[in-house]
């Protein structure tokens, strides 16, 4: 089991000192917008990857006219209790500890508190480049296996280093082959490790989400869940399904020089949606395309709570404004009543909140941010 019972923010944001208690495992945040919701979730967000959700740099999450940020929360792991400490020092130096040992990778936090987000930009997840997509993929797995975030970790690093030398190339009008070789045999181990865990992986995992989406769809459409399910189809691409990666960096080498970047590799790796064998976010409706992003995150939260024993935090932010009543519901039931992890659901109308949370007739608190 994983609880998060309290959380402290000191200088983010638009926090300047608050604490929060938790004391329910459905908890509703309501408040006007730019009352600072959304910050809140971002800051329990940080508490569980070490870092936010909606911005790379640390330090625009600093309150205005302040020098740096800390952030507090005491959970609950199997029982045992645990506090999570996230400072940002005023030389930009970030600090994460948990019951005061600090990390000194950040990496080896994630999963240790797993969370899935949905949050309204999340819906570029289905109509936007591949590289949300492949986020997405990253996020999750991430979150599940250690040895894949360390791979991550060093596969874009020497793709930095490759591209770099690449770029040189162009420069200097001299060609080091023999460092590019090198480089290369740097980049395949990872490479290739990064593109088995996910093919692994995602065999499971894109007939799951299938499978949300089918049972979302049937709820919400009169027509019957097999034609449903024979509309859509999940895929993932990747050049290392034909070839080696060895092999396809040796085949592109020439154009890699030309291009002065790397085109063949797991940062080129796609998931693929179609409807009526049509590319998914060309046909499919308002409706469909967040009936989609749901399936994937409701498949995300299950793999996480399969993993580890436990189910995730799951934060909704402002999921109320985007949908019908009927989907609304449907996602409820499903995130707070079939599901026992800890969720945190914000809306600007806490009249909206109580209406949806009473009928699953689960306790929950109301934490109204105004006050």
């Amino acid at each position: 089991m994983l609880r998060l019972y309290s959380i402290s923010l000191v200088q983010f944001k638009n926090y300047q000192n608050r604490s929060i208690q938790f004391n329910e495992r459905i908890v509703g945040i309501s408040g006007p917008n730019g009352i600072g919701k959304t910050n809140l979730l971002d800051a329990i967000h940080y508490l569980c990857f070490t870092k936010s959700y909606f911005t790379r740099i640390d330090g625009n999450n600093i309150s205005q006219g302040y020098d740096g940020f800390r952030l507090e929360g005491q959970f609950e792991v199997w029982d045992k209790p645990e506090k999570a400490i996230c400072i940002l020092r005023e030389t930009g130096k970030k600090e994460f500890s948990v019951n005061d040992q600090l990390y000194e990778k950040f990496s080896r936090h994630i999963g240790h508190y797993p969370c899935v987000i949905i949050a309204p930009d999340d819906i570029q997840i289905i109509t936007g480049g591949s590289e949300e997509r492949r986020r997405f993929m990253d996020t999750l797995l991430s979150q599940l296996d250690a040895v894949y975030l360390q791979q991550l970790i060093n596969y874009n690093k020497v793709l930095q280093q490759r591209n770099s030398l690449l770029r040189s190339f162009a420069d200097t009008g001299s060609k080091d082959l023999s460092l590019l070789s090198v480089l290369d045999e740097q980049l395949v181990k990872p490479g290739q490790g990064i593109f088995e865990r996910r093919k692994e992986f995602l065999i499971a995992f894109l007939p799951r989400a299938k499978q949300f989406y089918i049972e979302i769809a049937k709820s919400t459409s009169r027509r019957p869940a097999s034609s449903t399910a024979e509309n859509i189809n999940l895929f993932y691409t990747s050049e290392l399904l034909q070839a080696s990666f060895a092999e396809l960096l040796n085949l592109n080498q020439s154009k890699d020089i030309m291009l002065m970047r790397t085109t063949s590799g797991v940062h080129k790796d796609e998931l693929e949606f179609t409807l009526n064998e049509q590319p998914f976010k060309n046909m499919a409706s308002q409706g469909q395309r967040k009936s989609l992003l749901f399936a994937l995150k409701l498949a995300e939260m299950e793999a996480l709570k399969n993993e580890k024993g436990f189910a995730p935090i799951l934060m909704l932010d402002d999921v109320f404004e985007k949908l019908d009543e009927e989907r609304i519901v449907n996602l409820l039931q499903t995130v707070c009543v079939e599901n026992d992890g800890q969720v945190f659901i914000t809306d600007t109308s806490s009249e909206r909140l109580v209406q949806h949370l009473t009928p699953l007739k689960k306790p929950f608190q109301l934490i109204d941010l105004t006050n």
